[in-house]
């Protein structure tokens, strides 16, 4: 009997993903004035469509429906962006880094009240409705 419902595991996968995109932001921001570095960037979209890729061929869940989404640090891919704003070839828009930083923010407090009220549910539950 499953005590969580999958609805936990997702949420606990979207905090791994905004983790990950975090710790890109912050290495961009980081290599602002360094020569030649180029910026990175994790593309949702594009983790999913190689994860889905990646499913269909070997599918072992519960239900064909179901997704097994992987998002440990080792199976995201890094996009590296292939263009520069300045004449040392360095490729970090610092405008760009914030929104995707506030955007990314935004994203995780959504997570962390969904996953807190999940648990306060369970709390509830747990207390007899007191």
């Amino acid at each position: 009997m499953k005590l969580f419902s999958g609805t936990i595991n997702q949420l606990e996968r979207g905090l791994s993903y905004s983790a990950i995109k975090q710790k890109v932001i912050a290495d961009n921001v980081a290599n602002v004035d360094t020569p030649g570095y180029k910026s990175k960037d994790v593309n949702f979209k594009t983790v999913l469509q190689d994860e889905m890729k990646m499913t269909s061929s070997k599918s072992q869940s519960s239900d064909p429906r179901h997704f097994a989404l992987d998002l440990a640090e080792g199976s995201v891919k890094i996009q590296k962006r292939n263009f520069s704003y300045r004449e040392n070839g360095n490729g970090v828009d610092m405008d760009r880094e914030m929104a995707n930083l506030a955007t990314n923010q935004i994203y995780h407090d959504a997570l962390i009240e969904r996953i807190s009220g999940k648990f306060g549910s369970l709390n509830t539950v747990i207390r007899g409705g007191q």
